[in-house]
């Protein structure tokens, strides 16, 4: 349980959304845990008590408002920001490795053993990897009972529950509603979509630069795996159990999220790979105020406030992408053939093994062996991608930042960012930039 009380109440009495995500407060006589901006929220001090996690507050026998849903609120910036052992957990946590590969799998992955994977995610955020997989599986299965008319039955092995009677406790005890009572529940602001296709909102912390952030990915687009149509982008998916095609929008208040699924058992992964792509879980707020520190980025930071860093939906693919340059457009025909009736998508990117046998040369061949997942340690793999002849160090930082996900990833060797840098009186880049630490990745976004 947090024990910073009085910090804690501040921010609930206050309603305020940044701290959406960082913490959560429950209500011992409701019984019911909300987010920190919960509209509702006007509890005595004494009836307060503070989780730093959904799952430890479900553990503790709270289960989610209704109206603040606080099971869906922006993901923990701690997770992007660090690149510790129970941050490179919950990442991976977070993209579905515990549900397919269970906690040893998770272990194997992260070099550690499952006691003491435990034991650091027991004493930091008050539940181990089994606590926090069940709660993602109940969000992901409100998601399916909400968006899709899929039958209640195949929602729980789709949602990673391994009965429907599992599946009915869960959710009962998380939501105090059944699963049928949800959907009811959920029919009457159901949003449209194309058949077979889930209509979700991905939500984030104010301010965000949608503009800026989607004019970047627009830019990159490789034909066939993305497109960027009447101000919405799509692309491909590879995930585990299939392919995805996801369309992407931004609103004012959440980024409208349209997924086409082959497995649904896929959904919470798809989901976790989106808000990475769009670096929804940063902590903009916390970006701005260290870099409006600086007075040469202070008019540049108050001009567009909120900028992120667009991520990739799969690291092994932007690695390729990043040191074949152009090249990277005739392997999108070696690529899985998908259908796409709503528009100009027709491949996945082949996957790095692919990749290799094609192109050849022990560049590509190196770049398979080394992992640039969402788990990765961030300070081997920048030390495996140096060591690889043909890369520089703009391309390992430039891996590091959209790939590795690592906030302070910065190359004082780029080219736009040398320029905007020199226009503003900048001479000394790579001195003048330990100021911005730990966010010079941010900061690269402010002067592109």
């Amino acid at each position: 349980m947090h024990e910073d009380v009085e910090s804690y109440v501040r921010a609930v009495r206050a309603r305020d959304p940044r701290f959406d995500g960082w913490f959560y407060v429950a209500v011992v006589t409701t019984g019911i845990y909300c987010r920190p901006s919960c509209s509702v929220m006007s509890p005595k001090v004494e009836n307060m008590r503070f989780y730093p996690s959904a799952a430890a507050a479900q553990q503790a026998g709270f289960r989610a408002c209704r109206r603040c849903r606080p099971d869906a609120s922006p993901g923990s910036p701690q997770w992007n920001e660090r690149a510790d052992l129970v941050a490179r957990a919950m990442r991976l946590v977070a993209d579905g490795v515990v549900d397919r590969e269970g906690v040893s799998g998770l272990a194997a992955r992260l070099g550690y053993s499952v006691r003491q994977i435990q034991r650091q995610l027991q004493a930091e955020l008050g539940a181990g990897p089994l606590a926090i997989a069940r709660a993602q599986r109940a969000q992901t299965a409100r998601l399916l009972i909400e968006t899709t008319p899929v039958p209640l039955g195949d929602v729980a092995f789709a949602a990673g529950f391994a009965s429907v009677r599992t599946f009915n406790d869960t959710v009962r005890e998380d939501f105090g509603l059944t699963p049928s009572q949800l959907r009811l529940r959920a029919r009457r602001t159901q949003q449209s979509a194309a058949p077979g296709t889930m209509a979700l909102r991905l939500p984030f912390r104010q301010p965000l630069s949608a503009d800026d952030l989607f004019r970047r990915l627009a830019a990159e687009v490789l034909p066939g795996v993305e497109e960027w149509r009447d101000g919405t982008y799509r692309r491909t998916l590879r995930l585990p159990h299939g392919h995805g095609i996801v369309a992407l929008r931004p609103s004012p208040k959440h980024i409208d999220c349209r997924l086409t699924l082959a497995d649904l058992r896929d959904l919470a992964t798809a989901i976790t790979r989106c808000r990475w792509l769009l670096d929804l879980d940063a902590d903009p707020v916390a970006v701005d105020e260290q870099l409006r520190a600086d007075p040469v980025l202070e008019p540049l930071v108050d001009k567009d406030p909120g900028r992120r860093v667009p991520r990739t939906v799969c690291a092994d693919e932007f690695a390729v992408r990043a040191v074949l340059g152009s090249g990277a457009a005739g392997l999108v025909a070696h690529g899985t053939p998908i259908s796409d009736p709503a528009g100009g998508l027709t491949h996945l990117f082949p996957d790095v093994i692919t990749v290799a046998a094609r192109v050849g040369g022990d560049l590509v061949h190196a770049l398979a062996e080394i992992d640039l997942g969402i788990g990765s340690d961030w300070v081997q793999a920048r030390a495996q991608l140096s060591a690889l002849p043909g890369i520089d160090a703009l391309t390992v930082e430039t891996i590091a930042m959209r790939a590795l996900g690592d906030p302070d990833a910065f190359s004082p060797a780029d080219p736009v960012v040398r320029r905007t840098a020199r226009s503003l009186g900048l001479s000394d880049l790579a001195r003048h930039s330990a100021a911005w630490r730990p966010w010079r990745a941010y900061a690269a976004q402010y002067l592109s």
